[in-house]
């Protein structure tokens, strides 16, 4: 059964967290973050409350920078928001980008970082262009996670919830976004995130 209809709104949210193996503290002087992990140490230099409030909250699970850096007041929060926006991109091998939905059943699917150059952007494919599943990336089943990675790329996904996988399965062959949309027993607008993520990570190819 579907768990849709189409006279329900769907709100989607984009979440980030720190990889679990990554810890946060503050140099013996008090005035610059440090971030170690395995994928190595980052340090951010005199950070503004915005930022360590951000990074803490990230070393503990996933959040809506929305919700910690919403509005406000006004200008100000804009500028705070912009800041640690700045700050996790120069942090993005430490950083999980994650969908989820507002429905109280768990993140859809999770973006991880796997290498040190990672970098991850949400990419929207042509509409009309078609796309596959990238033929070297392998899917492995881990506790309730299916995990699709590939050597060749510095990301590795974690789909959480069977619409992301209905996606996946969708790509197996090449498909355009629009048919995409077609095939999938999903609303449009999460098909195409979902998309959007996969090919983000590289997980898809164009093809033709």
């Amino acid at each position: 059964m579907i768990p849709y209809r189409e006279d329900s709104p769907l709100r989607m949210h984009h979440l980030w967290s720190l990889r679990e193996d990554t810890a946060v503290d503050w140099d013996a002087e008090g005035r610059t973050l440090v971030l170690s992990g395995p994928q190595g140490t980052e340090r951010i230099e005199d950070p503004t409350s915005a930022v360590a409030e951000t990074l803490h909250r990230m070393e503990l699970g996933p959040i809506r920078l929305a919700n910690l850096l919403g509005p406000k007041d006004g200008a100000a929060s804009g500028e705070a928001y912009t800041v640690v926006l700045s700050v996790l991109r120069e942090i993005s091998p430490l950083v999980i980008r994650t969908l989820s939905l507002e429905d109280l059943k768990g993140p859809v699917l999770s973006v991880v970082p796997a290498g040190p150059a990672a970098r991850f952007t949400l990419v929207r494919p042509p509409a009309q262009r078609s796309v596959r599943l990238r033929p070297n990336v392998t899917i492995t089943l881990e506790g309730n996670v299916f995990l699709l990675e590939c050597r060749a790329l510095d990301h590795r996904v974690q789909i959480h919830r069977p619409e992301a996988m209905w996606v996946v399965s969708l790509l197996a062959r090449p498909t355009t976004p629009d048919a995409l949309v077609q095939g999938a027993p999903l609303p449009a607008e999460l098909t195409l995130e979902i998309l959007g993520h996969l090919a983000g990570a590289g997980m898809t190819v164009s093809v033709g």
